[in-house]
C-alpha cells in the first residue's frame, strides 16, 4: 500500500515538474532602478551615504535610472537663499558624475523649486531651473525602450498633485496616439492612487478620479504607475493597474527619525530604500522595493 501510493505520489510530482517545464519563462525587457525622494543635502554625511547606496544599486546591473523628485533636500521654503540652492545642486551634480554612464529620467518634486527667488524674472525661479538642473527636455515628457513606453509627469499644480490643462492635453494625446496594447509605466512625485496617503494626512493627486478614469480608457497600454513623496510604500492595484508608491531614498531625510519611526531612519514602518523594476516583453511588472542600512 505504502509503495502504491508513493508511486502515485512520485507521478503526479513528475507531472508536475514536467508542465512546470513546458511553461516559458518571460522575458524580461529592462530592468530600471527607481530612486525617489534622495533630499540632498551637505549635512548628515549624506552624500557620501548616498554613494554606497549607489554602489549597492550598481550591482542590480539595471538599464537606466527614474528619479521621481525631491532631486534636493529643499529650495521651496520662503526662508531658504540662493546659496543654499546652490549648494544643493552642486553636490547632486557631483554625485550625478559618480553614475554618468547611466542614463537618468526625472520628475519634478515639490520641494525642488525656489520659489523666493526676488522675482519670477530670476533665471534660478520655478520650474524652469530644476528642469535644466536635472537635464530633462520639460517638466512633463515621454521617452521609449525597448518596447516600452514611459511617461514622465509634473505633479506639482495647483491643488497639488495635479495635472495643469496643458498637461491634461498633452497625456491624453500621448496614450491616444500608441499602438493597441503598448505597454506604459507613468512616473510621477505625488502618488496617482495610493493607501499610504491614508497614514500621512494626504499628498495624494486630488485629480485621481480623471486619471483613473483616463487609464481605464487605454486599460490594454497602462501597466504601472511609480511615485514616490510620501517616504512611505505601499502598492495598490485598481482596474487593473498597479500603483506603487515607493519608499524614500533618504528615508527620514537622512535623520535618525522620530518618535513613530520603526527603526533607524525609518518613516513610520517603512526604511530608506530604492526600487528594483523588472519590465517584461509581454507586459507584466514587477516593483521590489529594497530597503538599504546607510
Amino acid at each position: 500500500m505504502g509503495l502504491t501510493a508513493g508511486a502515485v505520489v512520485a507521478g503526479n510530482m513528475a507531472a508536475v515538474a514536467s508542465e512546470t517545464a513546458s511553461i516559458p519563462k518571460k522575458k524580461r525587457a529592462l530592468r530600471v532602478a527607481h530612486i525617489t525622494d534622495v533630499h540632498m543635502r551637505p549635512e548628515l554625511d549624506a552624500p557620501a551615504r548616498f554613494k554606497k547606496c549607489l554602489e549597492e544599486i550598481k550591482r542590480h546591473k539595471v538599464d537606466f535610472f527614474l528619479n521621481g523628485g525631491d532631486t534636493i533636500y529643499a529650495a521651496d521654503y520662503g526662508n531658504i537663499t540662493r546659496e543654499r540652492v546652490n549648494v544643493q545642486w552642486d553636490i547632486w551634480h557631483q554625485l550625478r558624475d559618480e553614475f554618468s554612464e547611466y542614463e537618468m529620467h526625472s520628475c519634478l518634486g515639490n520641494h525642488d523649486m525656489w520659489w523666493a527667488a526676488p522675482d519670477n524674472k530670476d533665471p534660478m525661479y520655478g520650474k524652469d531651473y530644476v528642469v535644466k538642473q536635472l537635464g530633462i527636455p520639460n517638466r512633463y515628457y515621454s521617452i521609449d525602450k525597448k518596447g516600452w513606453h514611459f511617461i514622465i509627469l509634473d505633479s506639482n499644480n495647483k491643488n497639488a498633485g495635479s495635472l495643469d490643462e496643458e498637461q491634461r492635453k498633452w497625456l491624453e494625446g500621448d496614450l491616444g496616439k500608441l499602438a493597441t496594447g503598448e505597454p506604459v509605466l507613468i512616473m510621477s512625485h505625488y502618488p496617482l492612487l495610493a493607501a499610504c496617503t491614508n497614514l500621512d494626512g494626504g499628498g495624494m493627486h486630488t485629480d485621481y478620479k480623471y486619471l483613473v478614469d483616463l487609464f481605464y480608457q487605454h486599460k490594454d497600454k497602462v501597466k504601472a504607475c511609480i511615485s514616490g513623496h510620501i517616504h512611505l510604500q505601499d502598492s495598490v492595484t485598481y482596474n487593473g493597474v498597479q500603483y506603487c508608491c515607493n519608499g524614500a531614498l533618504s528615508g527620514f531625510w537622512w535623520e535618525e527619525g522620530d518618535k513613530s519611526s520603526a527603526g533607524k531612519c525609518w518613516v513610520q514602518q517603512t526604511p530608506p530604500g530604492y526600487t528594483i523594476i523588472d519590465l517584461y516583453e509581454d507586459g507584466a511588472v514587477e516593483n521590489r522595493y529594497i530597503p538599504h542600512s546607510y
